[in-house]
């Protein structure tokens, strides 16, 4: 069944689902989508305490020499009352006295007689971090569908919080397919290739947060396809390359549907890229790429990626784009969504200047891609594209159109 990329990206978002959970302690749980909201146990900061290395005065004794009655260090349980005409020193981080006013910071006082003499304006509440002005106790700090970043873990330390539920991680098993191909750690002979796919799309399932399992070459038969199929059953996501085309040696389609492939596209109104098929055999979601090089690649950035974001639990599950200007003019083969890969510079995107979908050398000189409608046949310079970043990540919590037009 052939269908348009937006009914492809539906079909994607409609059969995969998100993942099952499991608990982690905070240190383990970078990079995983968290499956809970997180609500402040307690108020941060956890008392009124100084900001600054200082003394904790009276408005009321501003301009004054005042004396110094005592010190607090941070983590003193002190429960000092401050009286005017005097003062305490204080650290950054302490607990402030009762009834202070305002710390003035160290720097800002003068010695006078057996006191401090203090500035001749004082501000209420200066260099006071007050109790609960950075989290308020009982308040959702972090919410299920967010992926974990360094700093979220943070948060769930300042709250004391040890173990948090995520979604597990989605585990993909990859293979290709093809006589013809070698791996890189393998000779070659003249008539051969290195499988440069299979390299790409575990690097890249990784950098998407994924648990990835190599399960290799296949030949091209039908027995070794199927061995291979089989070996990939137990994952979350099956991606191939190769053998999905019309030649006299593609089987990976007849391999699979001995499995009980229950196809939902297996051709996209696409360049390249149009044998794309994607389905499932019970619980394991299987995506067949193209085996050209480029090809494959770009259709794993737009449908792969996408599999993943659905699979993850995360909020932001579908690609975004970044309006950017053409840096030159360029004409297109109109009649068919074609994706296009180039580098883009933070505002100008320049498409590459040599590609095919058989290359490799473009992808490493790529960040972006666009996907160009299929009226369209000139891109002039300045014009408004729609760029979509590869070499990070960038989504958003709503469907938003990708095609450049």
């Amino acid at each position: 069944m052939s269908v348009k990329v937006e009914e492809a990206l539906e079909l994607i978002y409609n059969t995969a689902t998100k993942n099952s959970l499991k608990i982690l302690p905070i240190e383990q749980a970078l990079g995983f989508v968290l499956a809970q909201d997180v609500v402040a146990s307690h108020n941060l900061p956890p008392f009124d305490n100084s900001a600054m290395d200082g003394y904790a005065v009276k408005i009321s004794d501003a301009g004054k020499c005042v004396k110094v009655t005592s010190t607090i260090l941070a983590g003193d349980d002190s429960n000092d009352t401050l009286q005017a005409g005097n003062a305490i020193k204080i650290m950054t981080g302490a607990r402030i006295p009762h009834a202070t006013e305002c710390i003035v910071p160290i720097e800002e006082v003068v010695a006078c007689g057996d006191g401090i003499l203090l500035p001749s304006t004082l501000q209420a509440a200066q260099h006071i971090r007050m109790c609960g002005e950075d989290i308020k106790n009982q308040t959702t700090i972090l919410t299920s569908g967010e992926r974990l970043f360094a700093h979220h873990i943070t948060l769930l330390a300042s709250q004391g919080i040890s173990h948090i539920k995520v979604y597990k991680k989605p585990r993909i098993a990859l293979f290709a397919s093809g006589s013809e191909l070698k791996m890189h750690f393998e000779s070659v002979a003249a008539h051969q290739l290195y499988n440069t796919n299979t390299p790409t799309f575990f690097a890249r399932a990784i950098e998407l947060g994924c648990e990835v399992d190599f399960i290799g070459t296949a030949i091209d038969t039908l027995e070794d396809i199927k061995a291979h199929i089989k070996s990939a059953l137990n994952s979350d996501l099956i991606i191939t390359s190769g053998g999905v085309s019309v030649g006299d040696a593609d089987f990976t389609k007849e391999a699979f549907q001995a499995f009980g492939y229950d196809i939902f596209f297996d051709k996209i109104e696409i360049k390249p890229g149009k044998p794309t098929t994607f389905g499932r055999i019970g619980d394991t979601l299987a995506l067949n790429l193209p085996g050209n090089p480029l090809a494959a690649a770009l259709n794993f950035e737009l449908f792969g990626q996408s599999i993943i974001l659905a699979l993850s639990g995360e909020k932001s599950k579908y690609l975004n784009v970044i309006t950017a200007k053409m840096k030159e003019d360029y004409k297109i083969k109109a009649g068919k969504r074609t994706l296009i890969p180039g580098f883009f510079d933070g505002e100008f995107f320049k498409p590459c200047e040599k590609f095919a979908p058989g290359m490799v050398s473009p992808l490493a000189v790529a960040n972006a891609y666009i996907i160009v409608d299929e009226a369209c046949g000139f891109l002039a310079c300045g014009s408004s594209i729609k760029v979509i970043p590869t070499r990070f990540s960038f989504t958003s919590k709503e469907r938003v159109d990708l095609v450049s037009r």
